[in-house]
Formats: structure tokens, sequence, C-alpha cells
């Protein structure tokens, strides 16, 4: 059983590694401490809202996505999330490919967030 289904008493979806957490566990876990934050949705999307103290890196822009991505440490837990789930899910992939080893992806993307 992973440290956030022990914490949050639920075990949550996986896909590939990668742990999708309902907006109230997202909450929660990002809540908690000093994270990883990555919204990757386009910079207009962010402009018209976003979750606090996330970091816009546009999965569309491939290049410079994986270039900023790489300034992350692969030692700290990442959570992505973008519109609805599909980008961030792609993205979560990508960073496993890269060598990241704690990914975490928000249940419904930001049209979820109700905070």
């Amino acid at each position: 059983m992973s440290f956030l289904s022990n914490l949050f008493g639920q075990k949550s979806n996986s896909s590939e590694k990668i742990t999708i957490l309902d907006p109230e566990a997202y909450a929660e876990a990002i809540d908690m401490g000093q994270v990883q934050l990555v919204d990757v949705r386009t910079a207009s999307e962010y402009r018209s809202g976003h979750i606090k103290n996330a970091k816009n890196i546009d999965w569309f822009k491939q290049k410079n996505f994986t270039e900023s991505v790489k300034k992350l440490d692969k030692d700290q837990e990442v959570y992505l999330y973008c519109r609805s789930g599909a980008r961030s899910l792609k993205a979560g992939r990508k960073l496993l490919d890269m060598g990241f080893t704690k990914v975490y992806d928000l249940k419904g993307g930001f049209n979820a967030w109700k905070r």
C-alpha cells in the first residue's frame, strides 16, 4: 500500500505508475508541504485561473516542456494537472520515461478543482 493510500485511507486509481487522485486527496497532498506542482495547460488557460503555486509548463510546446521538466527534482513528488486530465496523463507518462518515479495526476483536471 502506498504512502498516500495509507494517508488518505483509500486506494488511488493508478495508470502506469501514475497515481490519480480525486480533487480532495490532491488538495490535501499539495497542502502538506513543498511539492512540485505543474500545470501542463497553455499559457492562456493558466492565466484564466490556476492552482496556487503551480508552475506552468505547456504540454503542447514539447521542446520547452522537456527542457523545463529536466529542471525538476526527479526524487521529489510531481503533481500534474491540465483542463480535464488527458494532457496531464500524457505528461505523466513522459515524466516516467524521463526517470521520475513519484507522479500524481488530478482526476478530472482543473475542471474538477473546486477551491
